[in-house]
Parts: structure tokens; C-alpha cells; sequence
């Protein structure tokens, strides 16, 4: 730039402001994006391992089975579904009463999930528990 095109600018001139408002707008919305997306795999997950849990206590439940059996099924299926994201989180079946005295199966997964966009960050805390009807004779 020569000193003659220096001398022409004004305090009003906007020259190069969009580079700027859109590295900042840019930073802000790529934020605002990743926290979606990190939102949503959280949400998958604790779906699948919902899902996982009922299927164990379903599988426990069955005659001839222990209840036992309910939370190695849930585990082997969770490894199955999120295959990274498990690796915290263990899933244990046991015997149970409901209402009016009927034998239940309940398969409760806990654990810990490492948050998948945030290497090194913090960790989330989960635990759900499924329940089935016990099948008697």
C-alpha cells in the first residue's frame, strides 16, 4: 500500500471487517455446532444402553435362566452397540419383586462416558435399569 492510498482512508472505512466478524462469528457458531452434535451421541448412547438393559433383563427373565445372565448378555450387547464408548460402563442382572409380589428380572448398566468431542475433558455418569417379568412354571 502506498503512503497516497493511506492518506485517503477515513475513520469510517470498513475495509477488511468481514474477514474479521466472520472469523468471529465463525468460532462462536463452530462451538454452537460441536455442543449439537456431542448432545445428540449422548442421547444415542444412553438410548442404546436403555435399550441394552431391557434386552438383558429380558434375556434373564427367561425360564431356566439366572438373573445373572441378564447383565453378561446386556454387557456383551453394549460392547456391541458403541463399541468405543462402553468402555466405562458394566451392566449386572439381579432378581427382583414388583408389585403385587411378581418376579422380576432387573439388569441395571452404570458407568462412566467420556464425552467423544472433548479429548481429556470431563466424564458423564450414567446409569439406567431395565426390568422384566420372571417366566415361572
Amino acid at each position: 500500500m502506498s503512503l497516497r492510498s493511506l492518506r485517503h482512508r477515513t475513520a469510517g472505512d470498513d475495509t477488511g471487517a468481514a474477514v474479521v466478524e466472520f472469523v468471529l462469528v465463525g468460532g462462536l457458531l463452530l462451538l454452537l455446532v460441536l455442543g449439537i452434535v456431542q448432545l445428540a451421541l449422548v442421547l444415542h448412547t444412553r438410548n442404546v444402553l436403555s435399550a441394552d438393559a431391557a434386552e438383558g433383563a429380558r434375556h434373564g427373565a427367561n425360564l431356566g435362566r439366572a438373573p445373572a445372565a441378564g447383565g453378561a448378555y446386556a454387557d456383551a450387547l453394549l460392547r456391541r452397540s458403541v463399541p468405543g464408548a462402553a468402555r466405562g460402563i458394566a451392566c449386572a442382572g439381579r432378581p427382583e419383586t414388583g408389585g403385587g409380589g411378581v418376579p422380576q428380572v432387573a439388569v441395571t448398566c452404570a458407568g462412566a462416558l467420556r464425552l467423544s468431542l472433548v479429548p481429556l475433558g470431563p466424564e458423564l455418569r450414567m446409569s439406567v435399569t431395565g426390568h422384566a417379568v420372571r417366566e415361572t412354571t
